[in-house]
């Protein structure tokens, strides 16, 4: 009885410090420029630029610095999130509590579903055009991630990302950041803005005066139990400058914690201490601040990401996300050779003189450094033919391999997850956490355990709000085009459980492991066959699941081996399955038939 009261007193407590404020009473800000000394021309960083070889450099006006003068590579990305609380709805029923991130850009296309790899998987990520608008209206509370089901979805129906399913798709459009609000002193019409000699901070402004001012009512609205399990999904290019804000609209269910929270880029490589998020080394961000971390993608891979305070606590309570890195080598012109386009990156190149010095590997300059030009030149840049779901554009790599050895055909961010529902409980009231006793028995992919894996569209969750949130936005369907390749990007953040899975009728082809490509130091590619792989918590691997027998071409599934006579043949059309066969881990809690499981369909 005692701790209801103190629940209840708490509650009304926490919403009086949120809602009784003045509007500018929290310290939120959101960052985005248009530009920057790394990517000077703002009409160039919305989109991916080719890559022509590396950026050449020339000294500033100033004579104090370098600036980019040709093959500027990259573009600027950024995403805002939230860091709360939530609830998730596991596949027996069960509402589970959440500490958690969500989305705070990016909205529209994460409630539609877009964050699925067969669309790209940039939702949220957004490039500045996107992302600096303001929404033309005034945005309700859970508009679109938290609000109600008939609020969300229009009349009209569209085909969702698995062409089987049609269902009515939200009317909202907004992916621009939430909150954003000009400044009332720079807007175009306004006397301190349109007089002679106009000082900062109006000079140099964005259209409509966005200079990372918010509306903190709006972050509020949508932010607070707008948590989601994964995290919001984070992808870019390599050369991309990415802005990430971070914002703590605290957890309303725990009124007697002021948690901090952080985000840790795991395994990412040169990250600068100061954002990477181990509070220790870096900064916290408390409730009612924001913080911009800033990231200059170096290096193509799968990585993850979590929050670094008490890791234990926030990741078992779900504080973790997906992150991977697009290698320069997807945007190597058509016709181009890679292996070329390699040895530029690597300054290994007959006659090159300038190179890409974050990620140069240049073995007659560096002993430390080996070389991961292949062994062989056996490929150029091609584009996707006619009838494939990306007819006309450029092929897409894993990695920058040289040699097309990590090409494929759509992609899919598979988070591998464990709950611990005593655990979550616990979390949700006032009793000593049993670390020691922690004991997973839902087992996720993509925050979803089977059959929920398979279902199509966001999955919600009604809180204790009252309002129906997307909580777990990503299925786990994997579509592969007759005769192509799918990429899973497989990532691990379990705290208890190693995980295993197995694929049934479909080889895995491992290409890559914790973000490096399979590769010795001569070149040699060294990834493997097999039906299962297994992986710890804070490991990631790149697989492809390839649905042709007897390849010959990367790029095809048509061709005669010359010396064994196997000919190319596309797997018969149909649902295969990926799963765990750790049988304690195919389950929901105490329900049989569910856990890590779901369908892989060729089509």
């Amino acid at each position: 009885m005692l701790s209801r009261q103190l629940l209840c007193r708490g509650f009304a407590a926490l919403i009086l410090v949120f809602f009784a404020l003045p509007a500018g009473a929290q310290s939120f800000r959101v960052q985005c420029p248009t530009s920057t000394v790394t990517h000077p021309n703002a009409a160039a960083n919305n989109s991916a630029n080719p890559y022509n070889g590396p950026t050449a450099f020339t000294t500033s006006t100033t004579g104090n610095y370098l600036v980019p003068s040709t093959n500027v590579n990259g573009a600027i990305r950024c995403q805002q999130i939230s860091g709360g609380d939530g609830y998730a709805t596991m596949a027996d029923g069960t509402q589970t509590f959440m500490f958690s991130f969500g989305p705070l850009s990016g909205l529209a296309d994460i409630a539609a579903g877009k964050s699925d790899g067969s669309f790209g998987a940039n939702a949220g990520t957004e490039f500045p055009s996107v992302f600096n608008t303001i929404f033309p209206g005034t945005l309700q509370p859970g508009d679109p991630a938290t609000t109600d089901g008939a609020q969300a979805y229009g009349s009209g129906t569209t085909a969702w990302p698995s062409p089987q399913y049609t269902i009515g798709l939200p009317t909202f459009t907004y992916n621009g950041a939430v909150g954003l609000a000009p400044d009332a002193d720079c807007v175009a019409g306004n006397a301190a803005a349109t007089a002679a000699g106009t000082p900062l901070p109006c000079a140099n402004l964005p259209p409509g005066g966005l200079d990372g001012h918010v509306d903190p009512r709006q972050i509020m609205d949508v932010g607070v139990m707008n948590g989601n399990i994964p995290a919001p999904l984070m992808a870019f290019d390599e050369d991309d400058e990415f802005f990430l804000t971070l914002t703590n609209v605290g957890m309303i269910m725990r009124p007697d914690l002021f948690e901090q929270h952080t985000v840790h880029f795991h395994g990412y490589p040169n990250a600068s201490s100061f954002y990477d998020g181990v509070p220790d080394a870096s900064v916290a961000i408390n409730i009612g601040g924001s913080f911009t971390y800033y990231y200059l993608a170096p290096d193509a891979g799968t990585y993850f990401w979590h929050c670094h305070i008490t890791p234990p606590e926030h990741l078992q309570m779900g504080m973790v996300g997906q992150l991977y890195v697009r290698p320069r080598q997807n945007r190597v012109p058509a016709t181009n050779s890679l292996y070329t386009a390699l040895q530029l990156q690597d300054g290994v190149a007959p006659g090159q003189t300038a190179v890409d010095l974050r990620t140069v590997c240049n073995p007659s300059a560096d002993i430390l450094c080996s070389t991961n030009v292949p062994a062989v030149n056996t490929a150029t840049q091609g584009t996707y033919p006619t009838g494939h779901p990306n007819a006309g554009k450029a092929y897409m790599y894993a990695y920058n391999d040289g040699d097309g050895s990590t090409q494929y055909d759509v992609e899919y961010p598979l988070q591998i997850h464990g709950f611990d529902p005593n655990f979550h409980f616990v979390g949700m009231t006032f009793n000593p956490e049993a670390f020691a006793d922690m004991k997973d028995k839902y087992f996720l992919l993509n925050g979803r355990s089977y059959p929920d894996t398979v279902s199509p569209g966001p999955q919600m969750t009604q809180s204790s709000d009252g309002r129906a949130h997307y909580s777990q936005p990503l299925n786990s369907i994997i579509n592969i085009p007759q005769g192509g390749k799918a990429l899973l990007r497989i990532a691990d953040l379990d705290v208890a459980e190693y995980q295993t899975l197995a694929s049934v009728g479909i080889r895995m082809h491992v290409i890559g492991y914790n973000a490096k490509l399979l590769r010795d130091q001569e070149g040699n590619n060294l990834d493997y066959y097999t039906n299962s792989i297994t992986l710890g918590g804070g490991e990631s691997l790149d697989v492809i699941l390839d649905t042709c027998v007897n390849r010959q071409l990367f790029n095809s599934c048509t061709g005669t081996n010359a010396t064994t006579g196997a000919v190319a043949t596309p797997l018969p059309k149909g649902t295969y399955f990926l799963y765990t066969p750790n049988l304690d881990h195919l389950s929901n809690d105490a329900e049989n038939f569910g856990g890590l499981m779901t369908e892989v369909h060729v089509n």
